[in-house]
């Protein structure tokens, strides 16, 4: 029961604080564009916007950050049992809704990379585009599943969905908590740095641990002290996030929404 009231924990956790950042992503991206503004989009991420440059690769960044926003919002509510016994006819149309949100957000990741690449370099290239793919695959087997009933694997696959889902969100947080610990350590301008080359892969593949644990568990009984270790770290996990969002919405995404919705102007 510990170890399920922990996973519920750190689900919520990171729902409120993906639904910050998501609101992040909508409030300034968005209304960078609205404002005429679109070279605002690389005072987070160098190199996303350049003027001149191919239309498509912007359409394609533009629906990658617009849609990812969509899923971190969308993917929690799927995981809520009384969501799915009480009204399955919604769960089914926002999980069409989700994993359509997904495929494009994939796409359009994919698009830019492909037209302009990253600011990293191959390697930030090859990571991403794995990203990419990886989330594609996740959301095409998600529907797969569950249009043939099998709900076990379509479940299995949710979660790894949602998994990848949080990795825009993760690459943020995982950063900003570097910089406060190790300053610029390990970073540079072009990211070619060496904790820039561990993140190109670090903010996705350990999530999938993460979630194969959480799908493994679900039909078995560990011994009390796995389950013990496993709390802790679910725990830790959940005030760890819990002390980012705080961090980040204080810093970075209030300060940016509040400029996006005009708000102080």
């Amino acid at each position: 029961m510990a170890l399920t009231w922990s996973i519920r924990a750190l689900a919520a956790v990171v729902w409120l604080s993906g639904a910050l950042f998501a609101l992040f992503i909508l409030a300034f991206y968005l209304c960078a564009i609205a404002k005429g503004e679109p070279a605002a989009w690389n005072a987070f991420l160098p190199a996303l916007y350049a003027e001149g440059q191919s239309p498509a690769a912007s359409i394609g960044i533009g629906v990658h950050f617009a849609l990812g926003a969509v899923i971190l919002l969308l993917g929690p509510v799927q995981f809520i049992g009384a969501v799915r016994r009480r009204w399955p006819r919604m769960h089914r149309i926002i999980g069409r809704t989700y994993v359509a949100s997904a495929l494009l957000t994939a796409i359009g990741g994919l698009v830019f990379i492909s037209l302009r690449g990253t600011v990293g370099g191959p390697l930030m290239s090859v990571g991403f585009a794995l990203y990419g793919i990886l989330m594609g695959a996740a959301a095409l087997l998600t529907i797969h599943h569950a249009r043939n009933r099998q709900f076990k694997r379509h479940r299995a696959w949710a979660i790894r969905l949602f998994a990848l889902a949080i990795g825009s969100w993760l690459y943020r947080m995982d950063y900003g908590f570097w910089f406060a610990l190790f300053g610029k350590a390990g970073h540079t301008a072009d990211f070619s740095g060496t904790f820039d080359k561990i993140m190109v892969f670090w903010f996705y593949l350990p999530n999938l641990l993460v979630a194969e644990f959480v799908i493994r568990t679900a039909d078995r009984d560990f011994p009390t002290f796995a389950r013990r270790i496993a709390i802790m770290l679910f725990a830790g996990a959940s005030a760890f996030i819990a002390l980012a969002t705080f961090f980040f919405t204080s810093k970075a995404w209030g300060p940016a929404i509040a400029w996006g919705l005009g708000l102080g102007e």
